[in-house]
């Protein structure tokens, strides 16, 4: 059900121009508490308010609702180790600098690889990404955290290969189908575009960080597949890499409503796992990177880390995730609770996009304070 105080809440940072429009969830015990849509889910080029039933581009939420999960299935399963060496799978990065790099180090961004490069700036095409990140030179990250979308590239092409399958191929069938998702997928159909929020207006963002980081000098125009799209980005990834993959990729390039984002949710969760085994969730909730600049467990940040999206009032192990168009969830296995909020903040606002990780603690507080005056 609605609550006010925080669609009120809500309400007030869509006023202030942090997003367009905004759904959330609340849950306890497996059951959804709190609920509700607010504002509007496309504002150009049409009006189209947001509905509870309304899908985003979650982004780099994919990371773990996709590629994580489908990780930790595979080595319950016996067929993944996750302490083997990725040159042993991965043709391209046999002998190569990254080669004895595993999937724990890929899932937990100790790997080293660089946080982000414009693929589409380097190869002619997608097939050659995984020879451009096995080429690419690690991070000085002193043993560190960095956290990294290569490393979710590279782990979903682990899977690929162990499977002979392709990673929509895979999440279609061993999590969306036995889950019942009908409303979470890659590639949404152009049928679904009305029920889609809407992103950022071209890729200007992007194509920015491209300049700023030297891959792209400032005269550059930029346009077609290979660089930067210039029309409101709707119904299509927002992600420049995960779009020149084809729209499906390890770290990007999943859409979801907020109760589909739940159902993917409880499977880590050992009470309500259908995917897992109980004692397999311990991997999404321990502290595997100690004294590291960063608190991660497999392919999640946990609450314990500084300045952590969660707020104050979820416990040290509580663990999640965010996404760049404005996405995030947190789950606390100590109290049974799960936290999704999806916004689309990149949507029909100037540069620079606003950093809603306040709207994100803040939700999370209040949330919890709600829920712990109801039990």
């Amino acid at each position: 059900m609605k609550n006010e105080r925080i669609s009120e809440f809500l309400v007030e940072r869509l006023a202030a121009g942090d997003f367009p429009s905004a759904v959330y969830l609340a849950a306890q015990n497996g059951e959804v508490v709190y609920q509700d849509a607010l504002g509007n889910a496309v504002v150009e080029p049409e009006l189209i308010e947001a509905k509870l039933d309304t899908i985003y581009d979650v982004a780099s939420l994919t990371k773990v609702l996709v590629t994580g999960l489908l990780a930790a299935i595979a080595i319950e399963r016996g067929d993944l180790d996750p302490n083997q060496p990725i040159g042993t799978i991965l043709s391209e990065f046999h002998g190569s600098v990254h080669g004895d790099l595993t999937v724990n180090l890929l899932a937990m961004h100790t790997s080293g690889l660089p946080a982000w490069k414009p693929f589409y700036l380097f190869v002619d095409h997608p097939d050659e990404i995984l020879d451009e990140i096995a080429r690419t030179l690690p991070t000085d990250s002193e043993g560190g955290v960095i956290y990294s979308d290569l490393n979710f590239i590279t782990l979903a092409a682990v899977l690929e290969r162990i499977y002979d399958a392709e990673l929509d191929e895979l999440f279609r069938r061993e999590i969306a189908e036995p889950l019942g998702l009908a409303d979470t997928m890659f590639r949404p159909p152009a049928e679904l575009r009305g029920r889609i929020a809407a992103s950022e207006k071209g890729n200007e963002y992007e194509r920015l960080m491209c300049i700023h980081s030297e891959f792209l000098a400032p005269t550059v125009e930029g346009g077609g597949v290979r660089t930067f799209r210039d029309k409101v980005i709707w119904g299509e990834v927002h992600d420049g890499n995960a779009y020149y993959m084809g729209g499906a990729a390890g770290h990007a390039g999943l859409f979801s409503t907020a109760e589909d984002v739940f159902k993917i949710v409880l499977q880590f969760l050992p009470k309500h796992t259908q995917l897992l085994k109980p004692e397999t969730c311990d991997l999404f909730r321990t502290n595997f990177t100690h004294q590291m600049n960063e608190d991660r467990s497999f392919a999640f940040q946990l609450a314990s880390t500084k300045d952590s999206t969660a707020g104050t009032s979820l416990p040290p192990q509580s663990f999640g995730h965010n996404g760049f168009t404005g996405t995030s969830l947190w789950i606390d296995p100590e109290n049974d609770r799960v936290f999704v909020l999806l916004t689309n903040r990149t949507h029909a606002h100037p540069l620079p996009f606003e950093n809603i990780n306040g709207v994100r603690r803040s939700f999370h507080n209040i949330a919890t304070e709600l829920l712990d005056n109801e039990s």
